[in-house]
């Protein structure tokens, strides 16, 4: 096992004891929605000391009362708790989550960009239609993953890949750069010996770091935006929808042969390999069927 793998798979352990650990993968905020409880407060009549934002950090991107307030707000409207055109009233969320004025507007400003909720003079801040949200936004894939869309967006998810990886590494072959090639090579490398260990937070580790580099080296920008929407999409599908969702030496096998694709500058046999892992686990051909080679 190379040095970077030994190091990476110890972060890993390490961050899953609720330990820092030192690697380059803590660059991404990595969390297993499957082991983490939903809060789902009720907003009528709620227990100030149950719904306090201060004892609710985990989960939340953001650090102190603002980020876990954005968080809280979110997961409520994204799971219907606050339906739309609802209004919110800053002082009553302040009162109800004890928090201050500041806290309050920052937060839905927040909330207000990601298309989740608009305010309006004289008719005040109201919580927005589904129509309007930023689906693309990482936080609110998150929020969707633990609430009743759960099922539409791991569908919606799964097609997105489908429509995009193929592609991205058709052009990742013609982009190639010694440095990323080797981080490539790498994260792939990670995965196989996570697999043999049974490691399974290493590997969606080093399987997230893989998939947001190859779309950052495709020369194509708005592609590279994507790279964190793909990463949300690896670590809240919310069950196996493709090769990736589950370790297993295919896929650790296949991320390989992409590399070995993109390397040989083969970019035919890239996309070829990322279609092949994408349809690793059957139940994929019934959400998005496999598009025929030519």
């Amino acid at each position: 096992m190379s040095t970077l793998a030994h190091t990476m798979m110890t972060a890993a352990r390490s961050a899953d004891s609720g330990m820092a650990g030192p690697g380059e993968l803590d660059r991404y905020p990595y969390a297993d929605p499957r082991g983490t409880e939903r809060a789902t407060p009720n907003w009528d009549g709620v227990d100030s000391e149950m719904n306090r934002v201060g004892r609710r950090s985990g989960g939340s991107r953001g650090r102190g009362l603002h980020g876990q307030l954005v968080q809280q707000l979110g997961q409520m409207i994204v799971s219907g708790d606050l339906g739309a055109d609802r209004p919110l009233v800053p002082e009553e969320i302040g009162q109800r989550f004890e928090v201050s004025r500041t806290v309050v507007r920052e937060s839905l400003r927040v909330l207000e960009a990601k298309g989740l909720v608009s305010a309006r003079p004289n008719v005040g801040t109201r919580v927005r239609p589904v129509s309007d949200w930023n689906l693309l936004d990482p936080d609110i894939i998150e929020w969707r993953a633990f609430g009743p869309q759960r099922e539409e967006q791991r569908r919606e998810l799964s097609e997105l890949r489908w429509t995009i990886e193929p592609l991205a590494a058709r052009l990742a072959a013609g982009h190639g750069r010694e440095d990323v090639q080797q981080r490539l090579a790498d994260m792939a490398e990670i995965m196989g010996h996570a697999v043999a260990q049974g490691d399974t937070l290493t590997f969606s580790r080093a399987d997230a770091e893989f998939h947001a580099l190859l779309l950052q080296v495709t020369g194509n920008r708005m592609l590279e935006h994507l790279s964190g929407i793909v990463c949300s999409a690896l670590q809240v599908s919310g069950g196996p929808v493709t090769g990736c969702d589950r370790p297993t030496e295919t896929s650790a096998g296949l991320h390989t042969s992409i590399v070995e694709a993109l390397g040989a500058g083969d970019a035919a046999a890239a996309e070829s390999a990322m279609r092949q892992l994408l349809a690793v686990l059957p139940e994929v051909d019934r959400v998005v069927p496999a598009p025929r080679e030519h």
